[in-house]
């Protein structure tokens, strides 16, 4: 495997000195390739969905590595279409989402892992979605950074984006970088693969197959014109002066601020004092400056413009020119918006985005003379906030008529259960606002309904009241902040073994940057590279045997506790809940035998 990462390292080095790559077609002749883009994949929760054929995952062996290879090798490989399906958009629409089969997936894998290691370096910084350590916190946090004391904030989204990628666009770009016709010829196969709706096979004449393994970065390529064109053309257009000019009206009153200290005039001092932080030190329309910065999360971008209006517009209608001609893409004219930075908050990642000025937030500083200076510490800054919209959405999840409900989905589940489902949606969304200066006040709001509906669904669980239910389960833990909180609290012994804990609550809802909550144990079954040295030992963990071994997989362990409680357990889910592991590796006749319902468990050595 050591020699894959050094081919990958190779491609990247070329890749951060801009040169392009050549035969490369045969570089998916390797099967450790393909053995570690499966070890990536095969934990996916759509490595078990099927796609126009019933093939998934399960059954995953050497052999069919070696059966892919041949047909690269030889030229007969045919991607299959995808299967196509919908899932609901927050605005009521419906989203077309492509399933490839099994195969295709682990290919698309493959050329990812290549294409990754080339372009990943090329990318610009401003670039976030679907890159290794980037996402939207770091796109945020670049936000905040960077678009201190704009004027205008430009809210981009592009229509359609995954669904109207150029082809002979998006190979024109990969032409420049990849001297290899059979590979492009390739990835050019997969685009024009189709897919197959209501049993009817359908061409695609754009887009990239959304839901596919390489779409993402496909769609990063592409648009990393973009991220160049804002870079390299419109950020110098729009970049001048050093700093703004200082305002008259504030330099007029510094003088008398100083002419006040040489004359010993304390109150008249803290007069001008008062007066000089209500007048803004630098002129905010100073026709000398401008600033454009610029950050990109897959398809939705923003930008933070200091100037007029006027060329705030104007910056839209060049954007709007560049997609439309070099790219072929739209803007969203329902969503690419002109806020006012001072005035109105634009909306990018589920964040509220405005400025904030406090001129009484001050900071004291004793210069080298001996003179006290004081300056505001938060001006024209960045603020980062929870919608209003969207917290009211989260909350309506627990509500019915404008009343905090019950849970009958999660009834039937054991305390524990309930308890910890609770937890998790509290500390996923939690984190997710971990960055919003508001969140402290919007969490504790979510935290009262998920509270009093987690009590209500306990209370209808066992028929008592809510008060009950909350003096039975009220406790204190200690928060990961280091403070006591009260909680809500289940514990469930075990004979031998640690006590399964519950809790609701105990989370400092405080604005944090730097690291997320973490409250539950992260438990960790097996590596990917044990999997892969069973799968390369080629034994039956059944019988023993040698004879066409492959992998047989499981959704989740989930399934097998369920099975377990219900006193369904077979005897090789016994062997796969006991190792806590979601694979076994097994001959063709036990595998067969597994499926069939057949194996009862007198073959094992």
């Amino acid at each position: 495997m050591h020699k894959i990462l050094k081919k990958l390292d190779i491609f990247a080095d070329r890749g951060s000195r801009g040169l392009p790559l050549e035969r490369l077609y045969r570089e998916l002749y390797s099967p450790d390739l393909f053995l570690m883009a499966y070890a990536k994949i095969r934990a996916n929760d759509g490595a078990m969905t099927p796609g126009v054929t019933e093939e998934t995952v399960d059954g995953m062996s050497v052999a069919k590595i070696h059966r892919i290879i041949e047909t690269l090798r030889d030229g007969t490989f045919v991607w299959s279409p995808t299967r196509r399906t919908y899932i609901p958009k927050k605005n009521g629409k419906l989203r077309p989402l492509g399933l490839p089969t099994w195969t295709d997936k682990l290919l698309q894998e493959v050329i990812r892992l290549i294409l990754e290691a080339y372009f990943e370096p090329q990318f610009l910084d401003c670039s976030h979605g679907f890159r290794p350590g980037r996402g939207c916190h770091t796109a945020l946090t670049q936000v905040q950074s960077r678009f201190t004391g704009a004027t205008w904030f430009i809210e981009g989204d592009i229509k359609g984006c995954f669904d109207n990628i150029d082809h002979s666009v998006l190979l024109g770009i990969l032409s420049m970088s990849i001297r290899d016709d059979r590979f492009l010829q390739l990835i050019a196969g997969l685009l024009k693969a189709g897919y197959m709706e209501d049993w009817k096979w359908n061409l695609t004449y754009s887009g990239t197959p959304q839901g596919g393994v390489l779409s993402p970065l496909l769609s990063n390529i592409y648009l990393d014109r973009l991220d160049r064109f804002v870079t390299d053309v419109l950020q110098p257009e729009y970049t001048r002066g050093k700093n703004r000019r200082i305002d008259p009206r504030y330099k007029r009153i510094s003088r008398q601020v100083s002419a006040a200290k040489a004359a010993g005039d304390a109150v008249r001092l803290r007069e001008l004092k008062l007066l000089q932080r209500t007048i803004p030190s630098t002129l905010g329309n100073d026709p000398q400056f401008r600033r454009l910065y610029y950050v990109r999360y897959a398809d939705d971008f923003i930008l933070g413009f200091s100037g007029p209006k006027s060329e705030a517009m104007a910056i839209k209608e060049q954007l709007r020119d560049f997609l439309s001609k070099q790219l072929s893409l739209e803007l969203s004219a329902e969503k690419t918006l002109v806020t006012h930075a001072l005035t109105k908050k634009a909306v990018f990642l589920g964040y509220e985005i405005g400025l904030m000025s406090d001129n009484n937030r001050v900071k004291t500083t004793t210069g080298r003379n001996g003179l006290v200076f004081q300056r505001r510490t938060i001006q024209r800054v960045v603020w980062l906030g929870v919608p209003s919209a969207k917290l009211e959405a989260k909350m309506n999840e627990f509500k019915v008529g404008g009343n905090v409900r019950s849970r009958l989905d999660q009834v039937p589940n054991s305390d524990f259960s309930i308890i910890a489902w609770y937890q998790s949606v509290l500390r996923g969304y939690s984190n997710y606002y971990r960055l919003a200066h508001n969140r402290a006040k919007a969490m504790w709001r979510l935290v009262w309904v998920m509270q009093t509906s987690l009590l209500k669904t306990l209370a209808k669980k066992h028929k008592t009241s809510v008060p009950r239910e909350f003096q039975r389960l009220r406790s204190r833990t200690l928060s990961p902040g280091g403070e006591w909180m009260t909680c809500l609290r289940v514990v469930v012994p075990r004979e031998a073994k640690r006590d399964l804990i519950a809790v609701f609550g105990g989370l400092s809802h405080r604005r944090e940057t730097s690291k997320p909550i973490c409250d539950a144990p992260r438990l960790v079954y097996n590596t990917r590279s044990e999997l892969l040295e069973r799968l390369l030992r080629d034994e039956c963990e059944l019988c023993g045997s040698n004879e066409a071994c492959n992998v047989h997989h499981i959704r989740k362990i989930a399934d097998l506790e369920q099975k377990r409680r219900q006193g369904k357990l077979r005897p090789w889910e016994v062997i796969m809940l006991t190792r806590r592991r979601k694979t076994l590796v097994l001959c063709r006749r036990c595998h067969m035998d597994v499926h069939m319902g057949r194996y009862d468990g007198k073959r094992k050595l």
